[in-house]
């Protein structure tokens, strides 16, 4: 999806996917080299107007990954709401943050941490980045820029020291799309 908003100054809400896979001897993170940037970057993309970013995470895994919400869990902190009265509750994201995506527009990004034990079922979209890799935290760490921003390293290092150890993994149907 085109930036919705296009006037200097102005923010574009955006998700990322955090994707832990733990069926090997050691965890690897998934990234995947995007195409415009030309950076290894988590799955993820813009929220368009018509969805939640729950919502939008779903249809950025399927496009990016082949990743459908039940082929992953969720890492979730164990102290959490598990309902709220007349409203949809979304899970807890890993991290909230706002970049810039040029020098006079931002991205307002919510990320997401999730595991895996298996590869997607589908395939990556026609369109997509296919470039997708596994790395070990040894491969994510020597990776400089340009070829990773230090923000995405940091997240993937506080999912492996911090959300995978301490977060419950809850089931992605917990969260109503």
């Amino acid at each position: 999806m085109a930036h919705i908003h296009t006037l200097p100054g102005q923010h574009d809400t955006t998700v990322g996917a955090y994707i832990v896979r733990l069926d090997g001897p050691e965890p690897k993170v998934l990234l995947h080299m995007h195409r415009k940037l030309n950076a290894l970057l988590p799955i993820g993309g813009h929220v368009e107007l018509t969805e939640s970013p729950w919502q939008a995470i779903a249809h950025e895994l399927r496009e990016e990954s082949g990743y459908t919400l039940e082929e992953l869990t969720l890492l979730q902190p164990r102290q959490r709401l598990a309902r709220l009265s007349d409203v949809v509750l979304h899970p807890y994201p890993v991290a909230m943050n706002t970049h810039d995506y040029s020098p006079d527009h931002f991205h307002s990004d919510t990320a997401y941490a999730f595991v895996t034990s298996s590869a997607p079922k589908a395939a990556v979209q026609a369109g997509e980045s296919s470039d997708l890799r596994w790395l070990s935290r040894a491969e994510l760490n020597a990776l400089e820029s340009p070829d990773i921003f230090s923000n995405t390293k940091e997240i993937y290092n506080f999912v492996l020291d911090a959300c995978l150890p301490d977060w419950e993994q809850v089931s992605t149907a917990t969260y109503e799309l």
